[in-house]
């Protein structure tokens, strides 16, 4: 997805993803004999989810790995925002973005349409570190066109939203894993908007584009998180830990790209 570009002219395009968006609209499972990633309440009883300590312990191992996946992205982050050497390595060798593109969309693709090896340890696994690694470099590479308090300022602003997301989809009542399709439609149209910005380049419009970016994937975050506690009409399958964590992390990095164009873009 081509987000606005940062205050350098040289900045790479921005990648296309969306993994929140990939996943079945209603409750689909997969084909064959291998276990549906997403199930209603009236099938909780067989989803495993009726013990409790299951879906704790599946909780935990998607927030494990998706505080890893974090750390390794924002650690990505901090050497091309701070260390100059890379910066200038970055815009000497621009094809190394295009290398981690293809890496990261292939890898993408696999996992979000691979239902059986993604459960399969430990190559979902090394599936997931490639994809993250490949993403990690993208983000970083693209961090390094903005200002170091671009940067900072995005990073603060990103935490404090997607903490106050997951803590209010926690306690709200509100079923918002029935809004899938409206969210799908809604992420249907900013892909034909970014297309719109590729052509007119005015600040206004980016920060517009950028803004309702930061909002639709704000609430994919709000949706996924409830699709991992599996308290409302759908629920993903306890042995879907990979794609938990990768529809997490997706939405945090989507997030988190919008964010720092819209500081980007307002700083100029």
């Amino acid at each position: 997805m081509p987000y606005p570009p940062g205050p350098y002219q040289q900045a790479p395009p921005q990648p296309d993803f969306a993994a929140g968006s990939t996943a079945p609209l209603n409750n689909p499972g997969y084909h064959g004999d291998v276990p549906p990633s997403y199930y209603g309440n009236e099938e909780f009883s067989s989803s495993g989810f009726e013990d409790k300590s299951i879906r704790q312990a599946f909780i935990r191992k998607v927030f494990l790995v998706l505080t890893v996946q974090l750390l390794v992205t924002f650690s990505f982050v901090a050497v091309f925002t701070f260390v100059d050497d890379a910066k200038r390595f970055v815009r000497m060798n621009p094809w190394t973005y295009y290398v981690s593109y293809a890496i990261f969309f292939v890898t993408l693709i696999v996992l979000s349409c691979c239902g059986e090896f993604r459960r399969k340890h430990p190559w979902n696994l090394v599936a997931l570190s490639i994809l993250t690694l490949s993403l990690s470099y993208m983000v970083g590479m693209i961090a390094s066109f903005y200002d170091t308090d671009s940067v900072i300022m995005a990073v603060g602003i990103t935490a404090v939203v997607c903490f106050t997301v997951v803590l209010f989809s926690l306690q709200s009542k509100y079923d918002f894993t029935s809004c899938r399709g409206v969210l799908f439609v809604c992420l249907i149209v900013l892909l034909l908007f970014s297309f719109l910005c590729i052509f007119i380049r005015h600040r206004i419009l980016h920060i517009v584009y950028a803004s309702l970016g930061a909002l639709l994937f704000t609430c994919f975050l709000a949706v996924d998180t409830q699709l991992l506690l599996g308290n409302k009409k759908l629920a993903l399958s306890p042995e879907e830990y990979i794609f938990a964590a990768l529809n997490l992390y997706t939405d945090i990095i989507n997030i988190f790209l919008f964010i720092l164009a819209i500081v980007g873009r307002a700083r100029d």
